[in-house]
C-alpha cells in the first residue's frame, strides 16, 4: 500500500485551516481517509472563541478514531456523532448557531478486505479509480446547483444558502447534516486507489482544466501531491487578469492525498 499526502497553506501570513488524515489497514481493521476543508469566514463576529484550524483538528481526529474504533457504524453515523463530539468540546462558551461557526467540507473514506465505504459533503472530491484505471469522482454538488448570483458575497451564501433546504450543506454544529452527505459502497476488489482532494487542489481540473478526473489521479500518481498542487500555484500566479480565478482566492489551502491499495 502507498499513501501520499501534502498539504499547504494559500498563504504563509496565515493558518491552514486543511486538515488530513491517512492510515494503512492496522490488525485486520482496514484503513481509513479524511479530508476537511475548514470554511474561511468573513471578517467579524463568528460567535466563536475557537479557530477553524482547533474545528478542523477536533472534528477530524474524531472522525479517524471513530471510524477505526466503530466498525459497526455508517459513515453518516460517525460523522454524526463527530459533530456532536466536536460541538460539545465548546458548546459552553460559543454560540454555534452562529452561521459563520466554525465548519467544513468532508471527505471521509474506510476500507477492509471487502469493501470501501465513501462519504462527501460538500466541495471537496473524491475519486475511486478501478482496476481497469476507469476514475469514478464522488462529488457533492450542492454549490455547482445554486442559482447564479447567491454566492455572489459570504454574507449572501451564509444568508440564503449555508446549511439550508435547498442550499448547500457543510459539517457545523449540527449532526443533521451527515444525513445530507454524498455516501456510496464499492466492493474491495473493484478498487485499487482512491485519491482526495480539498477544493484549492482540484483547481487543477475545475477551474484550470488541465485535465480530466482520470488525468488528475495520474497526475497524483506521477507527480505526487506536491506535483500537483505546485502546478495549481504556478497557474494561479499566472492568471494575473483573473480569467479563471474570477471572484476566487488568488491562493486557497491547498491538500491532496493519494492512497494505492
Amino acid at each position: 500500500m502507498r499513501i501520499d499526502l501534502v498539504t499547504e497553506p494559500g498563504s504563509p501570513e496565515r493558518p491552514n485551516e486543511d486538515w488530513v488524515s491517512a492510515s494503512a489497514p492496522a490488525a485486520g481493521q482496514g484503513g481509513t481517509l479524511v479530508l476537511l476543508d475548514g470554511v474561511t469566514p468573513p471578517a467579524g463576529d463568528d460567535g466563536c472563541v475557537h479557530s477553524v484550524p482547533w474545528f478542523t483538528a477536533r472534528l477530524g481526529g474524531s472522525l479517524v478514531e471513530l471510524s477505526a474504533s466503530r466498525r459497526d457504524l455508517t459513515l453518516s453515523e460517525i460523522l454524526a456523532a463527530s459533530i456532536h463530539r466536536t460541538a460539545d468540546a465548546h458548546r459552553s462558551g460559543c454560540d454555534l448557531s452562529h452561521p459563520r461557526t466554525p465548519q467544513a467540507t468532508v471527505v471521509l473514506a474506510r476500507w477492509d478486505d471487502r469493501r470501501v465505504e465513501h462519504l462527501v459533503l460538500s466541495d471537496s472530491v473524491l475519486l475511486l479509480e478501478a482496476p481497469d484505471g476507469t476514475v469514478r469522482p464522488s462529488l457533492d454538488d450542492r454549490l455547482d446547483r445554486l442559482p447564479p448570483g447567491t454566492l455572489a458575497s459570504e454574507e449572501i451564501a451564509d444568508a440564503r444558502a449555508r446549511n439550508k433546504e435547498g442550499g448547500f450543506f457543510t459539517a457545523a454544529a449540527d449532526p443533521g447534516v451527515a444525513s445530507r452527505a454524498v455516501t456510496g459502497e464499492t466492493p474491495r476488489a473493484g478498487v485499487r486507489a482512491m485519491a482526495a482532494m480539498t477544493d484549492g487542489a482540484s483547481r487543477w481540473t475545475e477551474m484550470f482544466g488541465e485535465g480530466d478526473w482520470t488525468a488528475a489521479l495520474e497526475m497524483l500518481r506521477k507527480a505526487g501531491p506536491q506535483g500537483l498542487i505546485g502546478r495549481v500555484r504556478e497557474l494561479e500566479r499566472a492568471d494575473t487578469e483573473r480569467v479563471h480565478l474570477r471572484r476566487g482566492k488568488r491562493h486557497d489551502d491547498a491538500t491532496a492525498v493519494l492512497v494505492e491499495l
